[in-house]
């Protein structure tokens, strides 16, 4: 595969990852599930058991395990074409996803931000 389609699927990769380990981690509708296996992973007595039940709650964590359900899934590799390609793959794809969240979590804080001085606004508007 040519480096500048290796480039294009790489962030489109990271994309998909972040996307999923975003919304499996840290959005409302995985909350309920999420809280359960982190009670789980705070009382097993099993350090092994605590890890395991921690990676659902941690979006850099579960991004690995979505990076190697997409690297089986596409066959996805980074630089060489044997099994050195899909190593580099398996780290960098969730560093860029975790590069992708961050930007996203600094959108979300800007936009609450600027909404809580919209809203201080027009409460000082009002009086």
């Amino acid at each position: 595969m040519e480096l500048i389609n290796q480039v294009f699927w790489l962030l489109i990769m990271s994309l998909a990852v972040a996307s999923a380990a975003w919304t499996v981690t840290q959005e409302e509708i995985f909350e309920e599930p999420r809280e359960y296996l982190k009670r789980k992973s705070e009382t097993a007595k099993n350090i092994f058991i605590a890890k395991f039940f921690y990676v659902f709650t941690c979006e850099y964590c579960f991004s690995h395990w979505v990076t190697l359900f997409f690297l089986i899934l596409t066959r996805f590799h980074l630089g060489f074409d044997d099994w050195r390609g899909y190593v580099l793959a398996f780290f960098v794809v969730p560093w860029i996803a975790n590069q992708w969240m961050s930007v996203y979590r600094r959108l979300r804080v800007e936009i609450k931000h600027e909404n809580a001085l919209a809203e201080n606004a027009k409460q000082e508007a009002k009086k």
